[in-house]
């Protein structure tokens, strides 16, 4: 689906929701970029996603998920890998004080069964500095680079963003 106005979200699948659980919900990603997955808000005082994945991001996170378990992400501005989203397994990557959670996404497998939530965590500095951005993880070809799950996969995961009102 064509990003516009609105994005598909994962919900259960069942006849109110379509055989895939997806809803139309109204978050606005970039024009363009179609949104399988949208992470729900966690930010304090905000109620829009700031986080979505692409339908590429989302079929590498399930694949992951299948040979690690549960996933989490962090989105650093930092030195080593520039400003790339790290997947790592879910409590690997120590946060803390100095780190943001952005949004949980609630992974579904490709039958629509529950696979269950992915964090995404971004650096407190980072967050400050993209402040008024919205967030669109991707998957594209490409060595994954540092501690990152997908690195041997020949696949990368790319962060997309465009400036938003949250």
């Amino acid at each position: 689906m064509s990003i516009g106005a609105q994005t598909t979200a994962s919900v259960p699948a069942g006849p109110e929701n379509g055989p895939h659980g997806e809803q139309e919900s109204a978050v606005e990603f970039p024009p363009g970029i179609d949104v399988a997955l949208t992470a729900t808000a966690t930010v304090a005082g905000e109620t829009e996603s700031r986080v979505g994945f692409t339908p590429a991001a989302v079929e590498l996170i399930r694949q992951l998920w299948e040979s690690h378990g549960a996933l989490m992400f962090h989105q650093s501005g930092g030195c080593c890998d520039g400003s790339a989203p790290m997947c790592f397994p879910a409590g690997e990557f120590r946060t803390g004080d100095s780190d943001v959670l952005l949004g949980v996404a609630d992974l579904t497998a490709q039958d629509g069964s529950a696979l269950g939530p992915v964090e995404f965590w971004i650096s407190a500095e980072q967050f400050e500095a993209w402040r008024r951005t919205r967030l669109v993880i991707d998957a594209v070809p490409g060595r994954g680079s540092g501690f990152s799950l997908e690195t041997p996969t020949g696949k990368r995961f790319l962060t997309r963003s465009e400036l938003c009102s949250v």
